[in-house]
């Protein structure tokens, strides 16, 4: 038997730190796209405010708070130094946040759950032979 009114779980739901920082990932490799026509200057003020955002919406939506907060100030501060204090080609750049924004995402993985709680509930059933 099981219960009829549990969710579907959904990644979004589970995990929303790693969804974070694989948009973190992305926007770094994105603002490297010469297409785009950014400068050094600007693809690094868009990735750092981005990594920014982005760790406030993980903070917002995980438990404990503090952690998530923590974790995201380091890799916003990392990103800023990475593009403005670091002698980096915009290549190594995004390198460097790709990498970064893997650790902290399975580091904090394990370390914070869904603000909301976890999506499917389960349901144990004991069955009694006679």
């Amino acid at each position: 038997m099981s219960s009829s009114t549990a969710k579907k779980p959904t990644v979004l739901g589970q995990e929303p730190a790693a969804i974070a920082y694989i948009l973190n990932a992305l926007l770094a490799f994105l603002v490297t796209i010469p297409q785009l026509g950014l400068t050094e200057e600007a693809a690094g003020y868009i990735s750092t405010i981005g990594s920014g955002v982005l760790a406030l919406i993980v903070a917002w939506q995980t438990r404990p708070w503090v952690i998530s907060t923590l974790t995201g100030a380091v890799s916003t501060i990392l990103t800023g130094v990475s593009h403005f204090w670091l002698v980096l080609t915009p290549a190594q750049t995004a390198a460097f946040i790709l990498l970064l924004s893997a650790v902290l995402g399975l580091v904090l993985r394990g370390q914070v759950s869904p603000k909301s709680g976890p999506v499917a509930h389960v349901v144990v059933v004991e069955e009694k032979l006679t």
